[in-house]
């Protein structure tokens, strides 16, 4: 049994794939080809933004996103906790502090009142410049961006769309990938929409934004990659993941009515034990993870492999837990529900080849785990 199974997903599209590669092969352009272009338009197409301008990886996504909004030191960007590591690496490598939030219980993405209250801190204090909100689209879900988009314009700070997990979810019929003033993405192959190795994507409206991240992800080139106006990154998508990409994302809708029925099933027949995620009213996940709370996690998880079931835990470490970032002096007090959370989630295999029988199967022998550790 596969927690992701991406060979399912290769038979499926293999003679797809492979006439895309065979092409990119046959002409010879490795980087940034002709499907690196196609590609691009398409993913900015779906999404429904004006500009994509694709990259290495959805780490170099964030990392130009801080590069085209002149994030420095001095300057304060708040993310949440509970994310992975790239979320807040990208803030402190530009040199600057970020300021970690709290999750939202049922949800677990992050929480607008506790990010507005972390807001005013920062203001209070006055030792550092609010200057951004990174949020994330946790295991497919759209963050609050209602309520994020109010806050960020109340106190003028620029909203980033983490979209890494969030690709293909929806708010009111309005795209993961179209929030907030930049929105990146990863094509990491575990991810929703994924190529086989690495590779990234930004979204924005802003023509200018646009055209910086255009020339930092060559070397910050001006007319060509041989005149440097600025300092920039070598972050280029190559052309036979751009190809791969194409025929995934021709098959991606199929798969993410796939991925919810597979969620609804679960959500349906697992015990109520178990803490399920929720998906608020007019929100669509593209369900990157399904993830659950239980208080006897390890208990369960450990049962699981005894039946044969893979389960996986995102995220077992709070960004204010990393070592890294010691420095800052939080504790899990100051983030109750996401240190909680931090040792209560356990992940269960999600993916759209899955069969009706390996649901029922999983559905069956997590349930029986629960009843046998409570």
């Amino acid at each position: 049994m596969q927690f992701i199974d991406l060979a399912a997903q290769y038979q499926h599209l293999k003679q797809r794939i492979d006439k895309r590669i065979q092409t990119v092969l046959d002409h010879g352009n490795y980087i940034m080809g002709p499907e690196v272009e196609e590609l691009e338009q398409k993913l900015a197409e779906y999404v429904g933004a004006k500009h994509c301008i694709s990259c290495a990886n959805g780490t170099d996504a964030l990392q130009l996103a801080m590069m085209v909004l002149d994030i420095k030191p001095g300057d304060a960007v708040f993310c949440p906790t509970f994310t992975f590591f790239a979320t807040a690496e990208v803030i402190a490598y530009a040199g600057a502090t970020p300021v970690f939030v709290d999750s939202d219980a049922r949800t677990f993405n992050i929480c607008p009142q506790d990010l507005e209250r972390r807001i005013q801190q920062v203001i209070a204090e006055g030792k550092l410049v609010p200057r951004a909100i990174v949020a994330v689209d946790l295991f497919g879900l759209p963050a609050n961006y209602p309520e994020l988009e109010k806050i960020a314009a109340k106190y003028q700070l620029k909203l980033i769309e983490d979209a890494a997990q969030g690709f293909g979810g929806e708010i009111e019929g309005k795209r993961a990938g179209s929030f907030g003033d930049i929105a990146t993405t990863s094509f990491f192959p575990a991810k929703p929409l994924g190529c086989y190795g690495d590779g990234g994507a930004i979204f924005t409206n802003n023509d200018e934004y646009a055209a910086l991240f255009r020339s930092y992800r060559v070397h910050g080139k001006g007319k060509d990659k041989y005149d440097n106006v600025r300092i920039g990154l070598n972050s280029r998508l190559d052309t036979i993941q751009a190809a791969i990409l194409l025929e995934k994302l021709a098959e991606f809708p199929t798969e993410l009515i796939a991925r919810n029925k597979l969620a609804e099933y679960y959500t349906e027949q697992l015990s109520d034990s178990y803490t399920k995620p929720l998906v608020p009213e007019s929100y669509l996940s593209s369900w990157a993870q399904y993830t659950i709370v239980s208080s006897n996690r390890d208990a369960d998880m450990a049962k699981c492999k005894e039946k044969g079931i893979p389960t996986m835990v995102y995220y077992g470490t709070c960004m204010h837990q990393q070592t890294a970032f010691s420095g800052l002096s939080y504790t899990d007090n100051d983030f109750p529900v996401a240190s909680r959370l931090a040792k209560q989630v356990f992940s269960l295999p999600m993916h759209p080849y899955m069969t009706e029988q390996t649901a029922e199967l999983i559905a069956g022998l997590v349930n029986q785990s629960s009843q046998v550790v409570g």
